[in-house]
């Protein structure tokens, strides 16, 4: 999935798509205990992907934190 599809999405549409990709993952670990994994390469995709969600829900939380901070600055002001 590319960064710039989830950058379009909403932060419960990638905490969802974030759960899906932690459960594929623990599948694949599964797959790969017992030696019936097909795709070895799959893994590394899953984790990558993943950790790109959290990448972007991470951006999205420091905008989110940064905007309010700002607009409490000129409340008081």
């Amino acid at each position: 999935m590319d960064a710039t599809e989830l950058r379009g999405k909403t932060p419960d549409q990638l905490r969802e798509e974030l759960s899906n990709l932690k459960k594929e993952a623990f599948n694949l670990r599964f797959q790969q205990a017992t030696g019936t994994m097909e795709n070895t390469a799959r893994m590394r995709v899953v984790k990558r992907s993943a950790a790109r969600v959290k990448t972007i829900l991470n951006e999205m939380a420091a905008a989110a934190a940064s905007d309010e901070k700002s607009a409490n600055d000129k409340a008081e002001a």
